[in-house]
C-alpha cells in the first residue's frame, strides 16, 4: 500500500511526519482561499486566526507538495492519525489527481488525499467565509495562539510558495496588505527563483526553505 497526501498551506514547508517522498505539483479545479477559523493553533475562540482552505473553481490550480508513506498500513495509519490531529478544522478528506510539474495532462498519482472544509457557516463552525481584503489582514495581523501568531503562518506559505517556483498571486496581495496593517516592509523578492528539481525522495533535501527544527506545538500548525 502507498499512501500520498496533498499539502497546500502549511504541510508546502512543514510536513511534520515521516515520509518517503515529496513532489512538487499541483491539483485542478480548486483555489486556496484564507476562509477558515483556527482556534487552538495560530488564534483562539475568542481572536480566531484565518488559515487556508480550498474552493473549487473551475479551470483553476492550486500549486503544493503532495507525500508519499510506504512502509505498510501501521507507518500509513500513524501518518494519517498524525495529519488528523492537525487538520482538526478540516471536516473533509477530498480525493483528487495530482499532475506533476512539467506534465498537466497525465495525473502523477490519482486518489490523493487532500483535507478540504464545508463551505457553509451552519454545518461547519470553523467556516468563516470570504470577507473584505482590509479586514481579513486586520485579523490576520493580530490573531496569536499557542503555536504562534497568524501572520508568520501567511508569511511562510508565502516564502514557501516562492521556494518551489509557484507564487499565488492572491497570497502576496493578502501578505502585502498585512504588512501595511503592521506597518512593516518586506516580501519575496521579485525576481523568481528557479524551483529546481520537482521530484525529490524527501530524505535528500528534507526542507526546501532550510528553516531549524520547529518546535513540537508549531509541528501541529494547520
Amino acid at each position: 500500500m502507498v499512501f500520498w497526501v496533498f499539502g497546500y498551506g502549511s504541510l508546502v514547508w512543514n510536513p511534520g511526519f515521516e515520509v518517503d517522498e515529496k513532489v512538487i505539483g499541483f491539483i485542478k479545479d480548486y483555489r486556496r482561499v484564507f476562509d477558515l477559523a483556527c482556534i487552538d493553533h495560530r488564534g483562539t475562540p475568542e481572536h480566531p486566526a484565518r488559515t487556508c482552505t480550498l474552493e473549487e473553481c473551475k479551470g483553476d490550480v492550486c500549486w503544493g507538495a503532495a507525500y508519499c508513506v510506504r512502509g505498510g498500513p501501521e507507518k500509513e495509519k500513524a501518518a494519517m492519525a498524525y495529519l488528523e490531529r492537525r487538520e482538526c478544522e478540516y471536516d473533509q478528506k477530498t480525493l483528487v489527481d495530482f499532475y506533476k510539474e512539467g506534465d498537466s495532462e497525465k495525473p502523477y498519482v490519482t486518489g490523493v488525499i487532500v483535507f478540504t472544509s464545508t463551505p457553509c457557516k451552519i454545518s461547519n463552525k470553523y467556516y468563516l467565509g470570504p470577507a473584505p481584503l482590509e479586514d481579513m489582514a486586520r485579523q490576520i495581523a493580530t490573531a496569536d495562539g499557542p503555536c504562534g501568531n497568524n501572520r508568520d503562518y501567511l508569511f511562510l506559505l508565502e516564502k514557501a510558495l516562492y521556494n518551489i517556483g509557484h507564487e499565488d498571486d492572491s497570497i502576496i496581495e493578502l501578505a502585502n496588505e498585512v504588512r501595511k496593517v503592521l506597518g512593516i516592509a518586506g516580501g519575496v523578492p521579485k525576481e523568481k527563483k528557479l524551483s529546481g528539481s520537482t521530484h525529490v525522495p524527501l530524505k535528500a533535501n528534507m526542507s526546501p526553505l532550510k528553516l531549524r527544527p520547529l518546535p513540537e506545538a508549531i509541528s501541529l500548525d494547520s
